[in-house]
């Protein structure tokens, strides 16, 4: 097994993402929590790690303990979610796959995911957030409003595409399931009616919190969650 660390902040989405893919995948990782809120990541050493200066970054290693292993090797990075989730279903395939056999669903998952991922999570970004706030608008009401269109959107593709199941995409979670959980977690926190605007993505979510991967993987029962937000 290889080693995995995951650089991570307790209330980043797409830190969540992973968390949730690596526990459905039974993968044992560390996870190096950095605190947004103080600059963790524009540090000289994360920028090193990270260029972008975001949070996560996923790091795999080859096991100590593998003779067939090039030890001297510099371990796998990836700094994009997205890309980090599609790395975990290719290199470990046998556990939990969350990308579809079939083409066209793969493509509906695809295509979900990116809703989240372009549309939906970058208005929640701490960075986004800053440079709206000097225009002088209510953040948490722009935020509400680009997150609805981008919810909506995932909600009448769901319901429409034909794909009956328990989750998004049939009745398997996959990696819009994975991208979907904390979208609709950072829409709450900002006033988001989630269960009276979007029934069927409720529906989901409620059928994915259900699941102890997504129940470990939450915002509020991670290492680096203050004491007053921490729930067992």
């Amino acid at each position: 097994m290889p080693e995995i660390t995951l650089y991570t902040y307790f209330r980043s989405s797409c830190s969540a993402r992973l968390r949730i893919a690596l526990h459905l995948k039974s993968l044992p990782y560390t996870p190096i929590p950095l605190n947004l809120l103080e600059g963790a990541q524009q540090s000289p050493e994360n920028l090193a790690r990270n260029p972008s200066g975001t949070v996560p970054t996923l790091l795999i290693s080859p096991s100590p303990g593998s003779p067939t292993a090039d030890h001297t090797a510099d371990p796998i990075k990836i700094t994009q979610s997205l890309a980090a989730l599609e790395y975990l279903d290719e290199a470990f395939p046998a556990t939990y796959p969350l990308l579809p056999r079939d083409p066209a669903k793969r493509a509906l998952v695809r295509t979900l995911a990116q809703i989240i991922a372009c549309d939906v999570q970058p208005v929640t970004n701490l960075r986004i957030l800053k440079r709206v706030a000097p225009l002088g608008v209510d953040r948490a009401a722009w935020s509400r409003e680009l997150i609805v269109d981008g919810l909506r959107a995932y909600e009448t593709l769901i319901a429409g595409a034909g794909v009956s199941g328990r989750f998004s995409v049939g009745d398997e979670v996959t990696v819009a399931d994975v991208c979907l959980v904390p979208a609709v977690w950072g829409a709450e926190r900002v006033g988001v009616d989630v269960a009276g605007l979007f029934p069927v993505v409720a529906r989901v979510v409620e059928r994915l919190e259900g699941l102890e991967a997504v129940r470990r993987a939450h915002w509020a029962r991670q290492g680096d969650t203050p004491a007053e937000l921490r729930v067992e």
